[in-house]
C-alpha cells in the first residue's frame, strides 16, 4: 500500500463523504460511483472486513430507525448514502495507527480554539476506546466470550463504571501533559507538500464534478 500521510487520509476521506452527502436527491448513478469510490478507499486502506461489517451493521440499524419513516423511496436513498458515508469514515478510523488520531485532527481547516478542543476530544476518545477493549478483555477472562457474552455483561453499571474509569484516567493524563509543561497551548499546526495539495486539489475537483453532475442530470 502507498504511504498516505495521515492528515491527507483524513481529508480524502472527508472530501469522500461530504461529495457524497451533498448529491441531489435519487441520484443514484453519482451515488454508485461514490459507492465504488467508497469500497476502491476501503480496500486500499486494507480495512479489517470483520470489524467494519460490524461496526456498519449496527450504525446502521439506529440510521434505519430513523430514516424508515420517511417511506421506502427516500429511506433507500438516505441508508445507501449514509452506507457510503460510513465505509468511508470507518475506514479511515480502523486502520488509524494507536494515538494518532489528534495528528490527523491537526489538519482541519478550523480555527485553532476549535482545533485544540478536537485534539483533546480525541485524546479523551482514544482513552475511552482504550478502556472499552480493558473491560472486553475482562469479560472474556470471566468466561463471556462472543458479542452475545459481551451484551450480557453490558449494563448501566458498567456504562458509569466505564465513564468514570475514563474520566479518571484522563485527569492522570492531563496532570502529566501539565508536568511535562502543557500550558493550555497545542501544537495544533500541520501543512501539507505541495505533492498532497495537489492530490487534494484533485480529489476536490472530482468530487464537486459528480456532484455538481448530480443536480443538472
Amino acid at each position: 500500500m502507498l504511504k498516505v500521510a495521515l492528515p491527507l487520509r483524513l481529508h480524502l476521506s472527508l472530501v469522500i463523504v461530504v461529495g457524497a452527502a451533498s448529491l441531489q436527491f435519487n441520484a443514484w448513478l453519482c451515488l454508485g460511483i461514490y459507492g465504488a469510490i467508497a469500497l476502491f478507499w476501503a480496500g486500499f486502506l486494507r480495512v479489517p472486513l470483520p470489524q467494519l461489517g460490524g461496526l456498519i451493521g449496527t450504525e446502521l440499524i439506529f440510521l434505519s430507525f430513523m430514516a424508515l419513516p420517511l417511506g421506502w423511496e427516500r429511506a433507500s436513498f438516505l441508508l445507501v448514502r449514509s452506507l457510503i458515508c460510513l465505509i468511508t469514515m470507518n475506514s479511515f478510523l480502523l486502520t488509524l495507527p494507536p494515538h494518532s488520531f489528534g495528528i490527523a485532527l491537526k489538519s482541519l481547516p478550523v480555527p485553532v480554539p476549535i482545533k485544540a478542543n478536537l485534539l483533546l476530544a480525541g485524546q479523551y476518545l482514544e482513552i475511552l476506546l482504550d478502556e472499552v477493549t480493558r473491560m472486553q478483555r475482562s469479560a472474556q477472562l470471566r468466561g463471556l466470550n462472543g458479542a452475545v457474552g459481551w451484551l450480557r455483561y453490558t449494563s448501566a453499571a458498567m456504562i458509569g463504571a466505564l465513564y468514570l474509569r475514563s474520566l479518571d484516567r484522563a485527569e492522570r493524563v492531563y496532570a502529566a501533559m501539565v508536568i511535562r509543561g502543557y500550558n493550555g497551548q497545542l501544537p495544533v499546526d500541520a501543512t501539507f507538500r505541495p505533492k498532497e495539495r495537489f492530490v487534494l486539489l484533485v480529489a476536490w475537483a472530482i468530487a464537486s464534478g459528480l456532484t455538481i453532475t448530480s443536480y443538472t442530470i
